[in-house]
């Protein structure tokens, strides 16, 4: 008798071998940290890299007239600019990888809002998104009119091109354990401070313009304005953006908690330079706020407050 031939072992399934993939990058991220912080404690002991380090200690000097401490409207923003973020970093993601979404919106042509195409239909994830943004970019643009209106600005924008060396300095400081010394109510470290300029006057301008793009907002019918920034590049500039955004959010949070919590907590959300325990409080009140919110996103919650705007159907 002929024996049956054994049954092929079932192939893999691809989330497997991508988690499989994931835990991998955690024994080599923590090698790499490791090989880092050596390799930045060696260089330190250096007389060359020491005397760049007494040249450039990792701060910038700012302007005479820069304003000292934060204003209460600058936690607010702060709170609001972060609470806008995580969401849309969310919704994003839910749009790229929800292949079945909930429910779809059909914006109301009526009103003030009337085109002459018929608006098109989106799933509630993107309407959702697409409100986000709104939100936030209408939070930017009073945060740009308050920061240049009170100078504030000036502690955010490099105005010394020493602030690359210093820059330099201060990551050799944080990659060797043995930081900068954090003074955020007066001045930020050369680091700190083109990250923040990064995050403000770069990375925002450019989820706004591919943001822009890839909506339906963008004009259909203006060929040489395509022709001129084709879809493919915002596709490819925009997600890059909010990794960068997810990244900086990971090393903010981890930075703040790490330097002096409750102090750092203090300048965010108690405008107070103390020690005290207000601005943790007001910290946990906003993350709270923000779980709350991330739960309650949910189509059973949003289709009627899309039904507000348009039409919402299953399909």
């Amino acid at each position: 008798m002929t024996r049956p031939a054994a049954s092929a072992a079932p192939p893999s399934k691809p989330s497997t071998r991508r988690w499989f993939k994931l835990v991998w990058i955690i024994p080599v991220s923590l090698a790499v940290l490791v090989a880092s912080v050596l390799a930045a404690q060696w260089l330190r002991e250096l007389a060359p890299v020491r005397a760049f380090m007494d040249q450039y200690p990792g701060e910038s000097t700012l302007p005479a007239d820069a304003p000292v401490g934060f204003p209460a409207w600058l936690a607010w923003q702060h709170f609001l600019s972060s609470f806008f973020l995580l969401l849309i970093i969310r919704t994003g993601w839910n749009v790229r990888t929800n292949r079945r979404p909930a429910a779809y919106w059909t914006r109301r042509n009526t009103g003030l809002l009337r085109t002459k195409n018929p608006p098109l239909r989106i799933s509630l994830d993107l309407w959702l998104h697409l409100s986000l943004d709104a939100l936030w970019v209408l939070n930017g643009l009073v945060f740009y009119v308050l920061i240049f209106s009170t100078g504030q600005w000036t502690r955010i924008v490099p105005v010394h091109w020493d602030v690359f060396p210093n820059a330099l300095s201060a990551a050799l400081q944080y990659a060797s354990l043995n930081w900068p010394t954090e003074n955020g109510w007066v001045n930020y470290n050369a680091l700190q401070l083109l990250a923040y300029f990064s995050v403000v006057f770069i990375a925002s301008p450019l989820a706004l313009i591919t943001g822009l793009r890839l909506s339906g907002a963008w004009p259909r019918n203006t060929t040489r304005l395509n022709a001129l920034y084709p879809l493919r590049v915002a596709r490819a500039v925009h997600l890059p953006v909010m990794y960068f955004f997810v990244a900086f959010i990971v090393v903010h949070v981890t930075l703040v908690l790490s330097t002096g919590a409750l102090r750092n907590l203090n300048h965010m959300y108690a405008v107070r330079n103390d020690e005290s325990w207000v601005g943790f409080w007001f910290f946990a009140a906003s993350v709270v706020v923000m779980v709350v919110a991330w739960v309650l996103m949910r189509p059973v919650v949003l289709r009627p407050i899309a039904a507000l705007t348009g039409s919402v159907s299953r399909r």
